[in-house]
């Protein structure tokens, strides 16, 4: 599946889920109101998710003159994936983190923690910055941010059903009233876990193996990630957990049985996959 079929199921399966919530809690009123949010919703996503993902995470542009290393290996990386250099944006946090962003390569950005370039050598952050331009590449950075923005409509949903369950709200009219309302209160943030863990797993993956690709050998990609994961760890970082599927390591890991549920495979996981590349390759 292309990733743009991938896109357009997802903007129908967000299309859904409103007209859902919309019969169960507001019957037909409520299908026409919510069909109505979902157009412009989907049309919001499609155009400018990118922008409201940086936004959600305090990213800025990266100004003129500043990581010039960065910017280098930013460059060298893109001629070898053949893709245009993206806009790069800074994210003020320490915690060591990147992740990329756009509609497809033309229209693509990615952004870094302060904490990424000034706690990682060069080689480890050449790594990040070579999976998070293999997003790029294999154009999944569309579905995985509109995936975030879903999850983040889904949880705002599932908050206003329950602030009008809680504070007011006829419920005349819906079909299941009462049941209806507690059903989309409990099952919306269900929902939007599984869709952004149906879409990451697999996309982490094949980042990683391009990654490698694009660097001749997959060990500083697996150095950066060991590196990632003991940083997130020790240096607590303020996300929305919609946007935390995003980032190359998940910001808010905290291992044990969440990590079962986690948008991001396991970084044990990942390192081994790509230390079997190196040595498929006899690195």
């Amino acid at each position: 599946m292309t990733s743009r079929s991938r896109t357009w199921i997802l903007l129908a399966g967000l299309s859904a889920l409103f007209v859902a919530v919309g019969g169960l809690v507001g019957g037909t009123g409520g299908i026409v109101v919510f069909l109505a949010i979902a157009i412009v919703f989907n049309f919001a996503m499609f155009w400018f998710s990118d922008r409201i993902a940086l936004k959600m995470s305090r990213a800025r542009p990266l100004e003129a003159g500043q990581m010039p290393d960065l910017v280098a290996d930013v460059e060298d990386l893109s001629a070898r994936a053949r893709i245009p250099v993206p806009r790069l944006y800074v994210i003020p946090s320490q915690q060591p983190n990147a992740f990329a962003t756009g509609r497809n390569p033309q229209h693509s950005a990615v952004a870094v923690t302060e904490g990424l370039v000034a706690l990682m050598p060069r080689d480890q952050v050449r790594g990040v910055l070579a999976h998070e331009l293999s997003h790029i590449r294999n154009r999944d950075v569309l579905v995985t941010t509109i995936a975030a923005m879903i999850g983040a409509a889904i949880s705002a949903i599932a908050n206003f059903l329950q602030f009008q369950w809680l504070f007011g709200g006829d419920d005349d009219e819906s079909p299941l009233g009462f049941i209806g309302t507690i059903a989309a209160i409990l099952i919306a943030p269900i929902a939007a876990m599984l869709l952004q863990f149906a879409i990451s797993r697999q996309r982490e993956f094949l980042a990683d193996a391009t990654a490698a690709e694009l660097l001749g050998t997959g060990r500083p990609l697996a150095d950066a990630l060991g590196t990632l994961e003991r940083g997130v760890e020790a240096l607590p970082m303020q996300v929305n957990p919609a946007t935390a599927s995003l980032y190359i390591a998940n910001p808010l890991s905290r291992g044990g049985m969440s990590s079962l549920f986690s948008t991001h495979p396991p970084i044990p996981v990942r390192i081994a996959r790509l230390e079997a590349l190196d040595a498929a390759r006899g690195l």
